[in-house]
């Protein structure tokens, strides 16, 4: 199983600049998605912590096995990397007037040949595409979840809430975080898709769906699911972040090399 990356970010078409921060290492099988909030640059700033500690520290420690880590030390990995970028943005924000306040949401998945662990804080989300069907991996840390798991509102009633971008739980807010991590097995063809609430908030799921179906290069779709979003107001910051599983053909190697062309 091999792994192709493709993202896009946009600043839509009400907000002044971009607080989304993406980044991938395809080298390394890990992606980051993060969406900043605070007054002035600070959600620009947090978001662009987040994405390069997580980034960097997890490649770091990747690059260290040997030999695929057991399900348990990866997610101990992954926790203490959000913990670091997480004391990192706090204490910037307590040393920075201009920073007070600052904080992040967070998605990251890390992608190996047979398997995909995924964790997030706050409302940026990981889908799966497989088959023809998108589901929802993570569940959203905000009140408007709690309230729909409190059966206080329905799912409907959800999406016109005013109160639906309250997060209960971002990076640089406290001194510790708490990170929900799940692993997954990927499939050849499978999309997985991290995205900012400037998607999901302005595309159905079934507008989504459709965009990802199709022949369409990896980079294209992620494209589309950012046009469609302004298309239906923009009214958000829109990120978005592919992987998409593909099986290794053992010929290709041979076949690359055989038709080559040199100068």
């Amino acid at each position: 199983m091999m792994f192709e990356f493709a993202h896009a970010s946009d600043t839509g078409l009400v907000r002044d600049n971009n607080e989304d921060s993406v980044g991938c290492d395809a080298t390394h099988g890990v992606a980051v998605l993060a969406d900043g909030m605070g007054g002035y640059n600070a959600g620009e700033i947090a978001s662009a912590m987040a994405v390069t500690f997580v980034r960097t520290e997890m490649a770091q420690w990747l690059q260290t096995l040997r030999t695929p880590a057991p399900s348990a030390d990866m997610r101990r990995a992954l926790e203490v990397c959000v913990g670091n970028a997480n004391i990192a943005i706090f204490n910037a924000a307590q040393s920075n007037p201009q920073f007070a306040g600052m904080g992040t949401t967070l998605v990251v998945g890390v992608f190996e040949a047979g398997r995909a662990t995924v964790g997030h804080v706050g409302d940026s989300r990981c889908y799966l595409w497989r088959r023809q069907t998108l589901t929802q991996l993570t569940k959203d840390h905000s009140l408007l979840q709690e309230q729909i798991e409190a059966g206080l509102i329905s799912p409907e009633q959800a999406k016109v809430a005013a109160h639906r971008n309250l997060v209960t739980r971002a990076l640089g807010v406290e001194e510790s975080i708490r990170v929900d991590v799940l692993e997954h097995q990927p499939m050849a063809d499978d999309i997985y898709l991290m995205c900012s609430d400037g998607l999901t908030d302005m595309v159905e799921d079934q507008a989504i769906a459709h965009s990802l179906a199709g022949d369409h290069r990896l980079a294209e779709k992620a494209n589309r699911l950012v046009r469609l979003a302004n298309a239906a107001g923009g009214r958000d910051n829109i990120s978005v972040i592919l992987v998409q599983a593909k099986a290794k053909s053992a010929g290709a190697p041979f076949f690359a090399r055989l038709f080559r062309q040199t100068p």
